[in-house]
């Protein structure tokens, strides 16, 4: 596909009005990619900060993200070779004890033929449950036990927790996160950008 057809993919991906009788905003997809493009990134959906500004990963999660992956703003943000694509596209809205899911409709609607459109893509980064179950479906009992298996999804996927603030306290019950997970996290995103 053409970089002329992938933008034209892109304006009916912004444009969809898929969910827009059950979110709390006007819709309002927040995705960013390129067809040349080789990281992707999968996370959950985009929270209210996000959904303000039109930026994914534009709060800290996205700061902590950064860390993990060891990129500035400059390179995480270049679509050239980072694609950002979540599983629901719009800010869900607020539950009781944080945000809702993302919605179930954009993955089947729109992750395909996004995909199909990025031909380069040497490793993808599953964020979060909703992305791990996705794409890998229910082969473990836990997120904990999805992303401890980080190495069995290798060499597509690379499975991580949510980058939340408030997961602060999974990541002080798993240090081998820290110790294990991030450097080779970050050996593989510096190999595959250079």
């Amino acid at each position: 596909m053409t970089e002329a057809k992938l933008i034209k993919l892109l304006n009916e991906v912004k444009n969809c009005q898929l969910c827009s009788a059950v979110l709390p905003h006007s819709p309002r997809p927040v995705l960013k990619v390129g067809s040349t493009a080789r990281l992707l990134i999968i996370g959950q959906a985009p929270g209210s900060k996000v959904h303000a500004s039109g930026i994914p990963w534009d709060d800290p999660s996205g700061d902590r993200l950064r860390l993990w992956l060891d990129l500035d703003k400059r390179q995480f943000y270049d679509k050239t070779q980072v694609a950002i694509m979540p599983m629901g596209f719009c800010y869900p809205g607020k539950g009781r004890s944080g945000d809702l899911p993302p919605r179930s409709e954009c993955a089947p609607q729109w992750h395909a033929t996004v995909l199909s459109n990025l031909p380069n893509i040497q490793l993808t980064l599953l964020i979060g449950q909703y992305a791990q179950r996705y794409y890998l479906g229910n082969q473990y009992p836990t997120l904990t036990a999805t992303v401890k298996a980080w190495r069995d999804h290798l060499p597509h996927y690379f499975t991580l927790p949510h980058p939340l603030p408030r997961n602060q306290i999974w990541l002080k019950k798993n240090p081998w996160f820290e110790r294990e997970v991030q450097g080779e996290l970050k050996n593989r995103v510096q190999t595959i950008l250079a």
